[in-house]
């Protein structure tokens, strides 16, 4: 019985994996994400429901439009098969739960978040803003995380990064700090509680700073413009879930 939960939960992922790509595309450009249905941005014709399996039509087509033979971006198999192994992670955490929904929807907004961050350097307020309350009542009501923890992630989520990007344009007279990221770490400690906060920032400046060190001497880029930091917060949050409770268990029994 477990062997076909795990096997739902991989494709559910996949499936809602190729829903967020539709979201991806379409948010920033503030189009439905629901009318016209999916359709090649080459040609415009419509998708057929048999060349919109996730994952199976991509290797099927072999990343081309049955239509115009113009290339499909490596981006949605990417999206759904990243979504899918995410739902199978949690669900080997979480099992069969509203913990694992919860955690499920906290994970895809994630996604849609880098995505969008990395194509458009923008944290849409349409996920981050509704995702504070949203995810902190989730934390309180069903993950069974206690009020003051949830509401201090909020505060001090939100309030390191404002700090940070208040300092920063005080000393180098420059923005160095988007209000998307401030958001979304705002969100982020309401639903993983403070505790998260140290470790999710830890990770994502590591590996922010990694990879925006490459792209700059590759590239020769200035570092600020390098990589948008969104990514490494979700990066950070995500390592969090799977990971962080355990070291955080042994500073904050």
């Amino acid at each position: 019985m477990g062997f076909i939960f795990e096997i739902f939960s991989f494709v559910l992922g996949a499936v809602v994996g190729s829903f967020l790509n539709v979201i991806i595309h379409r948010l920033p450009e503030e189009k439905s994400i629901v009318f016209p249905a999916s359709h090649c941005p080459k040609c415009q014709h419509a998708i057929r429901f048999y060349d919109n399996i996730p994952l199976i039509s991509y290797l099927f087509l072999k990343g081309r439009c049955r239509d115009c033979g113009g290339s499909i971006s490596g981006r949605y198999p990417l999206v759904e098969g990243l979504t899918a192994i995410l739902s199978l992670l949690i669900y080997w955490k979480f099992g069969p739960s509203l913990q694992y929904l919860c955690v499920f929807l906290f994970t895809c907004s994630l996604v849609v978040i880098t995505f969008i961050d990395l194509d458009h350097q923008i944290i849409p307020d349409v996920i981050s803003l509704p995702g504070i309350p949203v995810f902190f009542l989730a934390a309180i009501f069903v993950m069974n995380l206690r009020f003051l923890d949830a509401f201090l992630g909020f505060l001090i989520g939100g309030g390191v990064l404002y700090s940070v990007a208040f300092v920063y344009e005080l000393i180098t007279k420059r923005e160095g700090m988007g209000g998307g990221d401030i958001k979304l770490l705002a969100m982020i400690g309401a639903f993983l509680g403070w505790q998260s906060l140290l470790f999710v920032l830890l990770i994502s400046s590591f590996a922010g700073a990694a990879v925006g060190s490459v792209i700059m001497i590759t590239r020769g880029r200035d570092m600020k413009y390098a990589v948008p930091f969104g990514p490494f917060l979700s990066l950070g949050a995500i390592a969090y879930l799977f990971f962080g409770g355990y070291l955080s268990g042994l500073f904050f029994p």
